[in-house]
């Protein structure tokens, strides 16, 4: 059955347990076309069983599916077939080189030797890997196998584009580098799906981000929004300060205190009047600076270190 939806993705009250464990509790995510959302959370958060769930690599337990406007379930081999995916692991064949990857992926989207080709080189232009055509996988850096993954999921020209954790692992300019080609995909239309650790890569390239713990969205919404709603415009560190030390000199101020170790942090709208009093008091060792999509994900999911 297909349905017409504005949406490419769009999930009611979603569900999948493992035994004991309820990895995702009844979500509901909705991915509008040529939009780029981003599912943020710590390890165990839910984020990649989501990912498999709508890509059909885990059927769910509960809940309705629906991807490009087919049921995640009835309609999974068209689906895959409209769908590029760009797992966390690499998948690459280590004994082909880059050219006879793409082809042999190629072939299973029922693309001739003759029509992939041109395919191939477009693709291998994009990603900057024209010069690396017969090289063989295990030659090639992390930051080429990860773009080489993008390519190879774009071979047969998407409607989606999944990507789980697209820039784990990689160098600063490898991951710039990946953020420029997605943020072409983008621009040419393309609905991007994809999780994240890393905060800057959501609030460069996504349009809408929701925040998992527990196998829920705790929020969802535009980076900058979140942002600028759950933490403020400013926020102050001050090292080895106790928030009782400040608290007098801070009355009246419309602030959120935050102790975190031998941290306080100051969230506010205006760190202007903030950094006044705490330098009338004496405290002139602290840091001011904007507030960041870091400091509304700790904010949210907690400061301790989860494996």
């Amino acid at each position: 059955m297909f349905f017409l939806s504005a949406y490419d993705i769009d999930t009611q009250g979603l569900t999948k347990s493992f035994g004991d464990l309820k990895a995702v509790d009844g979500i509901t995510l909705q991915v509008g076309k040529g939009e780029c959302y981003g599912v943020l959370g710590p390890n165990g958060a839910g984020k990649t069983t989501t990912i498999k769930m709508i890509h059909g690599a885990v059927r769910r337990d509960g809940g309705r599916l629906n991807v490009l406007g087919m049921d995640g379930t009835s309609h999974s081999r068209e689906i895959r077939e409209r769908m590029g995916l760009v797992p966390q692991e690499d998948t690459l064949d280590n004994e082909l080189t880059v050219y006879d990857n793409l082809w042999v992926f190629a072939n299973y989207f029922g693309i001739s030797r003759r029509q992939s080709r041109p395919r191939i080189e477009e693709l291998l232009d994009f990603v900057q890997l024209r010069d690396k055509w017969d090289s063989q996988i295990k030659t090639l850096s992390g930051g080429m196998k990860r773009r080489l993954l993008i390519a190879r999921a774009l071979i047969h020209k998407p409607q989606l584009l999944v990507l789980d954790e697209p820039t784990t692992g990689l160098d600063p300019q490898a991951r710039h580098l990946v953020w420029q080609r997605l943020r072409e995909l983008r621009r040419q239309g393309l609905t991007i799906l994809m999780t994240t650790h890393y905060m800057e890569e959501a609030a460069q390239l996504c349009d809408r981000i929701g925040v998992m713990d527990g196998g829920r969205f705790l929020v969802e919404g535009a980076p900058r929004d979140l942002v600028r709603e759950r933490v403020g415009e400013e926020v102050l560190e001050l090292r080895g300060v106790e928030k009782e030390e400040v608290s007098g000199a801070l009355d009246g101020l419309a602030i959120d205190a935050e102790q975190a170790g031998d941290t306080l942090y100051l969230y506010c709208t205006n760190g202007a009047p903030v950094m006044e009093r705490l330098m009338a008091a004496g405290k002139r060792d602290f840091l001011r600076r904007p507030a960041t999509l870091e400091d509304l994900f700790l904010r949210l999911t907690g400061r301790e270190l989860r494996e």
